[in-house]
């Protein structure tokens, strides 16, 4: 099976990319330097999969919906997993990641923001939900290691009657604004930064694509 042309060289660029930046990690020996090079090998496995999945079902609501469980029940197990799995961490993660997605979704969809199609459905449903996995999963590690370098302190509140949630109210909250920050620097940027990168390389793709066609429509008008 021979690969197309026209992707050899965006693969050849992630191989370069990937290679480049194990070879940064492998020398100043960071914990699992490997990490990276194998999310994107899982990563491209998984897209080359879920394209063909989403192409049969992206005009049938039910498998939409099915869809979205399956992203969502992925996302809450993959950010548990990263502060320690627990039963009691899942149903943690589950509920506050639920609730502020379907939070995010009814707004959106009940404001006429978007329509309420299942393309939308899927585009929106799994932004939010990655943003969603993204910030659950920052809060809990940054909650995690706040409590156990500040034991001391959290002991001490113990030690005079304060609840579990009473002594660690004042770091979960810093915790939850640190991992804020990368998404509200993002979106305070987004004019500066995000969107003219996009938007000029969406226009750079639509000028290539329609060089050709404009170029042959010229030459057929001038025979």
């Amino acid at each position: 099976m021979s690969i197309p042309t026209d992707i050899l060289p965006t693969l050849v660029g992630v191989a370069v990319l990937a290679a480049v930046t194990t070879g940064v990690l492998l020398p100043f020996r960071v914990p699992a330097a490997w990490t990276p090079l194998l999310a994107i090998l899982r990563g491209a496995v998984q897209l080359a999969v879920i394209s063909v999945i989403l192409s049969g079902i992206i005009t049938q609501p039910g498998w939409i919906a099915v869809a979205l469980c399956v992203m969502f029940a992925i996302a809450a197990s993959v950010a548990t997993g990263r502060i320690g799995w627990s039963w009691r961490s899942m149903t943690m993660m589950t509920g506050s990641m639920g609730a502020g997605i379907l939070l995010a979704a009814v707004i959106v969809f009940s404001t006429g923001a978007l329509e309420f199609t299942p393309r939308y459905a899927l585009a929106i449903g799994a932004i939010v939900i990655g943003n969603a996995m993204t910030i659950a999963t920052l809060t809990g590690r940054m909650l995690t290691t706040a409590v156990i370098d500040h034991w001391d302190e959290v002991e001490g509140w113990l030690a005079l009657g304060a609840t579990p949630r009473q002594s660690t109210i004042g770091l979960a909250r810093r915790a939850v604004r640190d991992a804020l920050i990368p998404t509200i620097d993002q979106t305070k940027t987004t004019g500066l930064v995000v969107l003219p990168g996009r938007s000029w390389g969406r226009s750079s793709a639509a000028s290539r694509r329609w060089r050709p066609a404009g170029s042959s429509s010229s030459c057929s008008r001038r025979s």
